[in-house]
């Protein structure tokens, strides 16, 4: 997933419904999804830590080949993403977040799972730090890790943003299951 040094990390705003993101790309695959609720100058801080000297580009055309993914995701095709992504972190997180790629669309999985897939069953902890350092939310579906009892954690995007996800996936979240088990 790790690409070699670029001199541009492109952006553009992607707006899909009422969803609104930012989304980044080198020459070498998408890097960074970003939520309205990132605070201002978060992705040029980001862009210098994983790419230091990269100058940051606004450019819907370099963006163009990550749009209609995206937007096929939020019409509802399940179809898992297929697109080069330029990914930044260490191999730990490399390791959770490729992983994160296992989880079915409409599915969940707890963080102890997800550390046992890995093999890493004592590792509930550091996987869901390095969930919570996801770069790519959406495409490599951290909204689909929720807590041991069932309920929603943590999400860059925000829990609204996190129970709007899995709900258009189609994922019956924990109040809803007990309101259809009466």
């Amino acid at each position: 997933m790790e690409g070699t040094q670029t001199p541009y990390v492109y952006w553009t705003t992607y707006q899909d419904g009422d969803w609104t993101l930012k989304i980044a790309a080198t020459e070498q695959g998408l890097c960074r999804i970003r939520f309205p609720n990132e605070k201002p100058g978060a992705l040029a801080t980001w862009a210098s830590v994983h790419w230091p000297g990269a100058a940051l580009v606004e450019s819907a055309e370099a963006l163009r080949p990550y749009r209609e993914p995206l937007a096929a995701y939020f019409r509802g095709d399940c179809t898992p993403f297929d697109m080069p992504l330029d990914v930044r972190g260490t191999p730990f997180q490399l390791e959770v977040w490729e992983a994160l790629r296992l989880i079915p669309y409409g599915s969940t999985w707890t963080y102890a799972e997800l550390a046992e897939v890995l093999g890493r069953p004592l590792a509930a902890r550091p996987v869901g730090a390095a969930v919570g350092a996801n770069p790519l939310p959406i495409v490599l579906p951290c909204h689909r890790v929720i807590g041991k009892d069932g309920s929603l954690t943590g999400y860059l995007g925000g829990l609204e943003a996190k129970t709007r996800l899995l709900r258009m996936e189609g994922f019956p979240l924990r109040e809803e299951r007990r309101l259809r088990q009466n």
